[in-house]
């Protein structure tokens, strides 16, 4: 049986141990440096950073939808960007993933949201072909950016502050 939740604190530990199952999926365990009190602090403090949505199956929690606001200059409006979309492999198959992805487009349905956008690595297939089918489209036209790291702090360092 399939319950959706959303994510309280005492799940940082699960939460945590499901992020490292998709970093895993996706060949990237080494990449992932968060902590239950990263997870506890920008998720379930006083200025909640990221929401979290937990698939359960028969009591068990099984996958996660982590999702943050953003906002369409364009449309005057706040977009839902989801970061997180996972389910154990060995439950896959049964609605788990597709239960999730719908729930967060109802909730940026109920809270006025017009736009719902995630990123797919090009790899994999089966998560495209998922996405294609649930109506979203694959846009090859916006490249993903990003600074990090030293890059970042040295971006930081030449802001004329």
């Amino acid at each position: 049986m399939l319950k959706i939740r959303p994510a309280v604190a005492s799940d940082a530990a699960t939460l945590r141990s499901l992020i490292l199952g998709l970093a895993e999926y996706e060949k990237l365990t080494h990449l992932v440096k968060i902590t239950e009190e990263d997870l506890l602090r920008d998720g379930f403090g006083p200025a909640p950073r990221f929401r979290c949505l937990i698939a359960e199956w028969d009591g068990q929690p099984v996958g996660y939808a982590l999702f943050f606001y953003n906002y369409s200059t364009f449309l005057g409006h706040a977009g839902i960007y989801l970061e997180d979309l996972f389910v154990w492999p060995e439950l896959r198959g049964r609605g788990i993933g597709k239960a999730l992805l719908l729930k967060v487009a109802k909730i940026a349905v109920d809270e006025g949201c017009t736009r719902y956008e995630w990123q797919v690595l090009d790899w994999n297939q089966p998560s495209i072909d998922f996405y294609e089918s649930m109506g979203a489209s694959l846009s090859k036209q916006w490249i993903p950016v990003r600074a990090e790291g030293e890059v970042l702090a040295e971006m930081a360092r030449k802001s004329r502050d």
